[in-house]
């Protein structure tokens, strides 16, 4: 089964924290995903720019598009990273969920990852 770990972090972290703390939390973070790949647990991994002028959000209606540049002062929070992990239980993907060294200054989202008509996958 696999779950998505979203990291979740506030806004303007980042800046607060600087470059070196930021290089070395990173560097944890590079680590984790290591440890994951090494347990063969891990399909995937990524770090997230800032939501700054290059982020953007597209809806299309009725055959129109729009497209909305960044930041969004309306956001609290971004997602930062994400880890797709492929474990057997709920529990399994939770456990490794507070194992990720960004449970300590984010929050980590675990999500089941399922098709969007599958209502099982909801609970």
């Amino acid at each position: 089964m696999s779950y998505l770990l979203l990291i979740r972090e506030p806004l303007g972290q980042r800046v607060e924290r600087g470059e070196a703390a930021g290089r070395q939390l990173y560097d944890r973070m590079l680590g984790f995903a290591a440890e994951l790949q090494s347990r063969g647990v891990l399909l995937a991994a990524e770090s997230l720019a800032d939501m700054g002028p290059n982020a953007a959000r597209i809806q299309v209606r009725e055959g129109r598009r729009t497209v909305i540049d960044g930041p969004f002062t309306e956001t609290k929070e971004m997602v930062g990273g994400i880890f797709l992990i492929d474990v057997a239980t709920r529990e399994e993907a939770l456990a490794i969920a507070a194992e990720c060294p960004a449970a300590q200054w984010c929050t980590v989202e675990v999500r089941q990852t399922a098709p969007c008509w599958d209502r099982s996958a909801a609970g």
